[in-house]
């Protein structure tokens, strides 16, 4: 039996800008990927803490150390500048694994620096 746990999470995530034209995905700066441990083109699930809005789609790594986290394509209807995010992943373990895990987690602050981190 495979059990579905949380492996990462990058809670209260400032969106910094937004592109409608782009083919999709939520751009995070390389940094905070790395910290959180999300690879290139992993899949996330968002919610918007501004309006609701869950949706799921793909990270993409954006400049290290820019605090960067950019809605783009369809996924750039569902916020705007300013909003607060809770970006997750999550991996699948088995029951010996699941019952020792604990998943990366790292809290933003001001200008999406990490103020708080756990699990790493």
């Amino acid at each position: 039996m495979q059990f579905h746990l949380l492996k990462s999470k990058i809670h209260r995530a400032t969106v910094t800008g937004g592109n409608v034209n782009y083919e999709g995905s939520l751009t995070i700066a390389r940094d905070l990927m790395d910290k959180a441990g999300l690879l290139p083109y992993e899949r996330i699930l968002c919610s918007n803490m501004a309006n609701g809005n869950r949706f799921e789609t793909y990270a993409i790594p954006g400049e290290p150390g820019s605090g960067q986290i950019v809605l783009n394509g369809a996924a750039a209807h569902l916020g705007k500048k300013g909003d607060r995010l809770t970006i997750m992943n999550f991996t699948c373990l088995n029951k010996s694994k699941a019952r020792k895990w604990a998943p990366r987690v790292i809290v933003l602050g001001k200008g999406n620096r990490i103020v708080n981190q756990r699990g790493l």
